[in-house]
């Protein structure tokens, strides 16, 4: 397992010790990431062996998973994302797990890119948070809010983004931003210190809602290189 690299000044994340105290502590303070760091046993390389997996993303069917031949070694790593799958939704969410070869990337980005590898927060229309994790794989990457720049908070991009756009500055514009996902994503500022989300680790990140007392986690899927294993990770 790969540890988190969470830089040492970065105040915005905070470990926890338990499922427990992941799920009860509470984001403020700007705190506006959790981790539960974890060194899982098992071999996930195994499970990922005995899944037939195509180009993108491919969910991963939960009694297909239970009917896999596996080693003990196997059915360790396999138990620990079945718990994992199963503790979320006891709680009413919707996670999912996927084996990952490659994510999809915006064919003609236009202004802005916005697909996920870019830097970028989740939305939600009322209160949630995003949970993550990647078991196998290049791991998601975070940045600290006060080292990135909004890309439409960039004088020269906003220019471009108001010209498309083809009025002024105003609620229409903003809605504009929005329906495109624009005002989600984010640069990196020079010297900025990306961190890792790190391997087994389980991850609950604060999301833009309405009324959410901290800004959100802002984070990307990592741009695998040629060679890289096929991610196998969660996430609700």
């Amino acid at each position: 397992m790969s540890p988190c690299s969470i830089p040492d000044d970065n105040d915005r994340v905070r470990r926890v010790a338990s499922f427990e105290e992941l799920l009860a502590t509470p984001f403020k303070d700007g705190v506006n990431a959790l981790c539960w760091e974890r060194n899982l046993a098992g071999d996930f390389g195994e499970v990922l062996g005995k899944l037939d997996l195509e180009g993108g993303i491919n969910p991963l069917d939960e009694e297909i998973l239970s009917t896999l031949d596996l080693s003990p070694e196997g059915k360790l790593a396999l138990d620990a994302m079945l718990g994992d799958l199963e503790r979320l939704s006891s709680l009413g969410l919707a996670p999912e797990l996927n084996g990952v070869i490659g994510h999809t990337r915006d064919e003609d980005p236009g202004l802005l890119r916005t697909d996920v590898y870019s830097f970028h927060a989740d939305r939600a229309t009322a209160e949630a948070d995003t949970w993550l994790c990647t078991y196998l794989g290049p791991s998601s990457e975070g940045l600290r809010n006060e080292r990135a720049l909004r890309h439409v908070d960039d004088p020269e991009k906003r220019l471009a983004l108001l010209k498309d756009y083809g009025g002024g500055d105003d609620a229409g514009f903003r809605r504009y931003l929005a329906d495109h996902c624009y005002d989600l994503h984010y640069a990196a500022l020079p010297g900025a210190k990306v961190f890792s989300f790190g391997l087994g680790s389980l991850w609950r990140i604060a999301v833009d809602y309405p009324g959410c007392p901290v800004p959100p986690c802002i984070h990307r899927a990592p741009n695998s290189l040629p060679g890289d294993l096929p991610r196998l990770m969660l996430i609700a």
